[in-house]
């Protein structure tokens, strides 16, 4: 994400509020207590102790804290966890201070990151973190993709957190006035989704899509769909002669050009095309459902798919992500503590994400979360799917890419190559310009 974009949350029996701050960043810091963490030296086994988090959002990451807080404590009696509000950006500031300062004893036990940020935070200062090696946590319980992003030189330094899988969401009413249903629009291609699209424009003139002009954000979910990347698996940029790029690139161009995509200048203009009802769809990160919920009058008119796959592309899939974050732990912290604490909450408690999915919307990367009843509910907005558990099934089956530590110079770089391109500049000469941005951002 581009920036941290606060979603409305709604009232339900199961409500599917899910802020995209949870995965962008807060309001406001607080600022940490003196000596940063205040890491007890009890044992893990032992009961009690006392962590230190650094985290944004009360309403999603926050409030998951706590209550994991609350469930941990039921078994060590006098745990307590104090959680100091910090913005992305301000989290990212002071990682990055405290790493050239050397201060690294002003470190809380548990932060939490941007997965797309891991890598390079990782890489640059290895020193601010602990890795999960004698943590006793299952990852193959989590997607690969996702545990993915905080592995370096195959070593997990992050437990997956919110989730970030991406899904097509649409409006099953005006599928139906064009003759279509969800499930014509689910495990098929990108050119079958642009000519049952462009159908759908000329019976309801409906765009099925609105994406934000000068984002690569769907190109992102495309490329990694495929399994596919901007960077090799030395880091190296791949922007120049990378075919499942050039084809993403295409296929956005195609949707653009047949206006099955209409692109418009804010953020807010994108949450208002469907809430409006201009558009009959949206593909993003499964946090955008949050404002698709919005329009109380839509209710019981959505509901969600996977998404299209490339056309002619090796390992092409039908799932990808876009979003999402994991918990560090720190080079100053009561290691144990904050392991124990981790894996018999995040890493091991269905009654955790059963008590947080409810009041914030918190969907669980952990894969057995989804074989609860609470994530099985019916969802009356999305016409009785069992959204979770579905998000869940899809999250399993998102390829594995290779973010790099660069991948927000490579993300920026190619979003400014697509506004040339469609402006007509050769997609080649494009994308060269942009590698060549990105190296120079390198060195």
């Amino acid at each position: 994400m581009n920036k941290a974009r606060k979603l409305l949350a709604l009232a339900a029996v199961v409500p599917l509020s899910i802020t995209l701050a949870a995965c962008g960043g807060g309001n406001t810091a607080t600022t940490p207590p003196e000596g940063g963490s205040t890491a007890a030296t009890t044992d893990a086994g032992s009961g009690g102790g006392k962590l230190t988090a650094w985290a944004w959002d009360p309403t999603f990451n926050i409030y998951a804290l706590n209550e994991a807080a609350k469930i941990y404590a039921k078994d060590h009696p006098g745990f307590e966890i104090n959680v100091v509000e910090t913005p992305w950006d301000d989290l990212q500031t002071k990682l990055t201070t405290l790493a050239q300062s050397g201060q690294t004893d002003q470190l809380p036990d548990i932060f939490l990151m941007q997965n797309n940020a891991y890598q390079k935070n990782v890489i640059n200062y290895p020193d601010l973190f602990t890795d999960y090696s004698t943590s006793g946590i299952d990852f193959s319980q989590f997607p690969q993709a996702v545990v993915d992003y905080s592995v370096v030189d195959q070593v997990n330094y992050g437990l997956p957190f919110d989730n970030g899988t991406a899904v097509t969401a649409l409006r099953t009413d005006v599928l139906a006035e064009a003759g279509y249903t969800v499930d014509d629009f689910t495990d098929i291609t990108w050119s079958e989704f642009i000519t049952k699209g462009s159908d759908v424009l000329a019976k309801t003139g409906k765009p099925l899509l609105s994406g934000q002009a000068g984002s690569s954000d769907l190109i992102m979910m495309i490329l990694q769909s495929a399994g596919a990347s901007l960077f090799d698996a030395e880091g190296k940029p791949t922007i120049v002669g990378n075919d499942a790029l050039l084809k993403a690139i295409d296929v956005y161009s195609q949707l653009v050009t047949s206006k099955v995509l209409t692109e418009v200048n804010s953020w807010d203009e994108y949450v208002g095309t469907f809430v409006n009802g201009n558009v009959a769809g949206t593909i993003n990160g499964v946090w955008i459902l949050g404002s698709v919920q919005t329009a109380k009058d839509q209710a019981g008119k959505w509901q969600i798919t996977n998404l299209p796959k490339l056309d002619g592309v090796s390992g092409a899939t039908n799932y990808s992500a876009n979003g999402g974050s994991s918990w560090a732990i720190s080079a100053n912290a009561n290691a144990e503590l904050a392991a124990d604490f981790l894996k018999s909450t995040f890493a091991g408690s269905t009654e955790f994400y059963d008590t947080i999915l409810p009041s914030s919307g918190a969907i669980a990367n952990w894969i057995p979360a989804g074989k609860s009843t609470v994530y099985a509910q019916p969802q009356e907005f999305f016409g009785g799917q069992p959204v979770f558990a579905k998000v869940i099934e899809f999250s399993a089956q998102v390829p594995s890419n290779n973010t790099g530590a660069y991948y927000y110079e490579g993300r920026d770089a190619v979003s400014a190559a697509i506004t040339k391109i469609l402006n007509g500049t050769d997609p080649a000469a494009a994308l060269e310009e942009a590698q060549k941005n990105v190296e120079f951002a390198m060195q």
